[in-house]
């Protein structure tokens, strides 16, 4: 088990420590006034949310500071471009806040708000006044996986699950833990990064985990560290706190421009997160989503930069697939040449697309499977953008 030598008295601060969340941009002190006013606007369409901890993660002195890049809003974002529901969640939605795309596999939307809210965010219409999508009642959502014996796997996610209280959650892994079949509970949260004492200052979350965390079935921490600078002192004890409560842990992110699009800081992080007991999982590529314009990165750089951080560290380390998350299915990106690039659906909502090859003419700017072209006579699929409002199934 992995344990720091802190003195008392940084024990005893970490104990105490409880984070204060601002919710205006405004309120940010060092932003510049004027600048406060700009970013103003794009707060009122994508909402802003950061507590003390994480904005002192920043170095103002550098604009281009990767966790200012995480949760600062940018004027661009603003630039018309995207959709809200890049992958189109509506079309896998059964019931409100249950979505079922794989057979083994359901997502329940329990909390519509999270400890910071991504710049990059691909849920970020949930955080929006109009959004209706999120439940607090997951009764109807029980209910949908008792009924389905097929499913294994639950992820709760939303918004971020572990800013729920700790008695809802408890109420959440009690009524999942009385459904035989489902053999894995995953928590999908950044709240580690955000706020470890979130898990820290809460020994009934510490038992609840433990609780319902068993060798046979198991709670999975899907975490999202996006940076090395994340993994400060308290997150590392809050995995480790995880991993003592038998929670299994690994790691998923996107890559973000600005943030980890560089083969050496991607690699730093993966090598540190298996480390801790936190490896890496997925890589995403970024999704189409409305505001996402400045922190896209195209496919094929991408490829480069994943596959040069593929190169470095022991095989713990190198166990992230880099996958795009499309309507259709997650798309694994496995290769790209001077002519091509290689996909591979690791899972599919067409049961007759699983594990189906692919290969796509080299575009260098494409950022999405629907702006490639397919390999002529390869047989390939096209795929056109989903308009809002339709299913992908209803689409050519």
């Amino acid at each position: 088990m992995i344990r720091f030598s802190w003195s008392k008295e940084q024990v005893q601060a970490y104990a105490k420590r409880r984070v204060k969340y601002i919710r205006h941009i405004e309120k940010v002190p060092n932003i510049p006034p004027e600048e406060r006013e700009k970013l103003k606007r794009v707060a009122e369409r994508y909402v802003f949310r950061a507590n003390d901890y994480y904005l002192g993660l920043i170095n103002w002195a550098d604009p281009n500071d990767p966790i200012r890049h995480l949760i600062i809003p940018r004027e661009e974002e603003l630039s018309d471009w995207g959709e809200l529901d890049a992958s189109n969640e509506k079309a896998v939605t059964v019931t409100r806040g249950v979505q079922h795309k794989y057979p083994d596999t359901v997502l329940l939307l329990c909390n519509e708000v999270c400890g910071s809210y991504c710049r990059y965010c691909f849920r970020k219409r949930l955080f929006m006044d109009e959004n209706s999508e999120v439940t607090n009642d997951v009764s109807e959502g029980i209910a949908y996986i008792s009924e389905n014996p097929q499913v294994s796997n639950v992820l709760l996610t939303g918004g971020d699950p572990l800013l729920m209280s700790t008695r809802r959650i408890v109420e959440i892994l009690e009524a999942l833990w009385a459904i035989p079949h489902v053999k894995i509970i995953r928590i999908g949260s950044k709240m580690p990064a955000f706020d470890p004492w979130r898990v820290l200052n809460d020994l009934p979350l510490q038992h609840a985990l433990q609780s319902y965390s068993a060798p046979d079935r198991r709670i999975y921490l899907m975490a999202h560290f996006d940076h090395p600078r994340e993994l400060t002192e308290p997150a590392v004890e809050g995995i480790d706190t995880f991993i003592s409560c038998g929670v299994i842990c690994v790691n998923q992110c996107p890559l973000v421009k600005g943030v980890n699009d560089d083969p050496a800081v991607l690699a730093e992080l993966y090598e540190k997160l298996s480390f801790i007991g936190c490896p890496p999982y997925y890589l995403f590529q970024g999704r189409p989503t409305a505001g996402n314009e400045p922190y896209e990165v195209p496919i094929v750089r991408g490829w480069h930069i994943f596959s040069e951080a593929m190169k470095h560290g022991a095989g713990l380390a190198r166990r992230a697939r880099y996958v795009m998350s499309h309507r259709t299915g997650k798309i694994e990106i496995l290769a790209v040449d001077g002519s091509y690039i290689y996909l591979r659906y690791h899972r599919a909502y067409d049961a007759t697309m699983r594990g189906q090859f692919m290969i796509y003419q080299r575009d260098d700017q494409a950022c999405w499977l629907d702006e490639l072209e397919p390999a002529e006579g390869l047989g390939a699929p096209r795929f056109e953008p989903v308009p809002p409002g339709e299913d992908w199934n209803d689409a050519d």
